[in-house]
């Protein structure tokens, strides 16, 4: 026998999934969802986060990147998810893969662009049953004298109501000054669902990607119906769903940096009065001074003894 456990003002059923039905049928009654705009944004939400989670910048770990973002425009009235929070989600990306993001297109050295092909939502219904209609009232009002008829209710034993969010987003990247291409994604497209099941006027039973669980009005039934996931994609080094402590910055990122300052040091203009030859610029390291350098440094307290003339 099965047992129906209320803890928490969760509803925990310890049944066998065929056993289903028949607890539906002993608590018949009526449901519905009254606003979905939570669910829409969801469901549009984590089909962007599935596709940009697929993208790898790993190749491009320790460079200076400007992030382009022509194309990714804000179109009113698509909902709260839009051009913002994808441009975000890729920044976050290419941080994680250790790019050093710059805010100037000329400051950098390679340059990422970004397109959107697709981010909406589409809902399918389906009655078991006959639905709500207005037939009877159409056709007593053809006749005069004929009193009102009212609409007909919706007569279903089940119902499934499915909202789909989808989201087609492609990326590239290429060297800024020789237009040399480095790396590009493939056009990448996921699919985010929400499901909703009525029986016999019970409901909704709720399940999809965007629920860990199986729900049912809000509250989790503790099944699980196998819902499939999102798509499989080769293991990156960051997870962009998990939370990640970045200890320490890379060798390589470090490298960059120094040898970015170097550079902009060297180009500084300076006067001439303090112009010094090519060779003098160049840095050197503590305990690594060149053969000529180092022959020619006098030693303290001593004086130089003269050189021999060779025979």
């Amino acid at each position: 026998m099965g047992r129906l456990i209320v803890e928490n003002h969760a509803i925990r059923l310890n049944i066998p999934r065929t056993g289903l039905g028949l607890v539906l049928c002993l608590f018949l009654g009526c449901g519905n969802s009254l606003q979905r705009t939570a669910t829409e944004q969801l469901i549009t939400s984590d089909a962007v986060d599935q596709t940009v989670a697929g993208f790898d910048f790993t190749d491009l770990a320790g460079e200076t990147v400007y992030f382009d973002t022509t194309y990714l425009k804000t179109v009113k009235g698509v909902g709260f998810v839009n051009a913002d929070y994808i441009i975000s989600s890729i920044r976050q990306q290419l941080v994680a893969a250790r790019c050093l993001l710059r805010e100037k297109r000329d400051d950098a050295d390679y340059v990422v662009e970004a397109r959107v092909g697709t981010l909406g939502t589409d809902q399918h219904e389906v009655t078991y049953g006959m639905p709500a209609n207005n037939l009877l009232s159409s056709a007593a009002s053809i006749l005069p004298g004929t009193p009102t008829v009212p609409t007909l209710p919706e007569l279903s034993i089940a119902k499934r109501n499915e909202q789909m969010g989808a989201a087609k987003i492609g990326a590239f990247a290429y060297h800024r000054d020789s237009g040399e291409p480095v790396w590009q994604s493939g056009v990448r497209q996921a699919s985010s669902t929400a499901k909703d099941v009525w029986v016999m006027g019970a409901g909704p039973i709720q399940s999809g990607n965007i629920y860990k669980r199986a729900r049912f009005a809000g509250s989790n039934l503790g099944l699980s119906f196998g819902e499939d996931g999102a798509e499989s994609v080769a293991a990156l080094p960051v997870d962009y769903h998990s939370e990640m402590h970045f200890a320490a910055p890379a060798e390589k990122t470090i490298q960059a940096v120094h040898e970015e300052a170097d550079t902009q040091e060297a180009e500084k203009p300076k006067g001439d009065a303090e112009s010094k030859p090519a060779d003098d610029k160049k840095r050197q390291e503590p305990g690594k001074l060149g053969k000529a350098t180092k022959d020619s440094l006098p030693i303290k307290g001593k004086s130089s003894p003269p050189k021999k003339p060779k025979p």
